[in-house]
């Protein structure tokens, strides 16, 4: 066994008791601090012992922070995001999003003008106009930080001059309406229970919307039906046990909604379309 192998196996015994993913998080922060993809560390790793620097991303992780933001990255649908404290870490749930828009604009050019309520870090946004290379968009966050990081994402894949980025509160203020509208709001609630290093280290405003974690699709509601596009669609996530409480809130605004399901059957997303 290489002194890398070592290295990953002693560390991934060390956080069985912090992470349900001890494996991956040994080798995914081993692979970060060399520099090389995971699929290089597994298939041709270099030799030598490991640096320095996984010692200390090795020390995070055991204290719960989040992969994401000791490595700086993360991977949503086919691009890669810079993340960091303050930004909410894109999950493969809200990939759902982007599927499920996939299958709406099937078989057309796709949508020409994309929203994106609650970007962070550019996430649905940024993703939806690397699917479509036609289309332009729109990004909206309340926090300066999380703009900063889609900043930065967009410029660094290529899509800065189709994605305008700007500070606001959901749709308040916006008068366009557009072909595809995304969001991911906060949806949990206040009382809930999260996973380990959720609510330690991620902003507590992109997680919990009020007591029974709806208060940000009241406010939504109201907003959608203006900005949706006729043969648009607008994709809502929700969590996965809010299928029925999060449709009646759209129901109370006059908008009938469908389900999408995650990869793992869980509900996942609310879909509105325009006739």
């Amino acid at each position: 066994m290489s002194a890398l192998d070592r290295a990953i196996a002693a560390a991934a015994e060390r956080l069985r008791a912090t992470s349900p993913t001890p494996r991956l998080d040994a080798e995914v922060l081993m692979a970060a601090a060399l520099g090389i993809g995971r699929d290089r560390l597994l298939l041709d790793p270099p030799s030598g012992p490991p640096p320095a620097r996984f010692a200390e991303m090795f020390e995070r992780r055991l204290a719960g922070e989040p992969v994401a933001y000791i490595t700086g990255r993360r991977d949503f649908w086919n691009i890669e995001l810079e993340v960091g404290p303050g930004v909410l870490i894109p999950r493969p749930d809200s990939e759902t999003l982007i599927a499920a828009a996939v299958e709406h604009f099937a078989g057309t050019p796709g949508p020409k003008r994309i929203l994106d309520l609650g970007t962070g870090p550019g996430t649905l946004l940024l993703a939806a106009l690397d699917q479509w290379p036609t289309a332009t968009g729109l990004g909206i966050d309340f926090s300066p930080n999380a703009l900063a990081y889609a900043e930065r994402n967009a410029r660094r894949l290529g899509l800065a001059d189709r994605a305008e980025l700007r500070v606001g509160d959901w749709a308040e203020g916006i008068e366009e309406s557009f072909d595809l509208v995304l969001a991911n709001p906060p949806y949990v609630a206040r009382d809930a229970v999260l996973g380990a290093g959720v609510t330690e280290f991620e902003p507590a405003e992109a997680l919990f919307a009020g007591d029974d974690g709806l208060d940000a699709y009241r406010k939504l509601a109201p907003q959608l039906s203006r900005l949706i596009l006729r043969g648009g669609l607008a994709a809502i996530e929700i969590g996965f046990d809010q299928a029925d409480s999060a449709a009646a809130v759209l129901a109370k605004s006059g908008l009938s909604s469908r389900l999408a399901h995650d990869l793992g059957g869980r509900s996942r997303a609310l879909l509105v379309t325009s006739a």
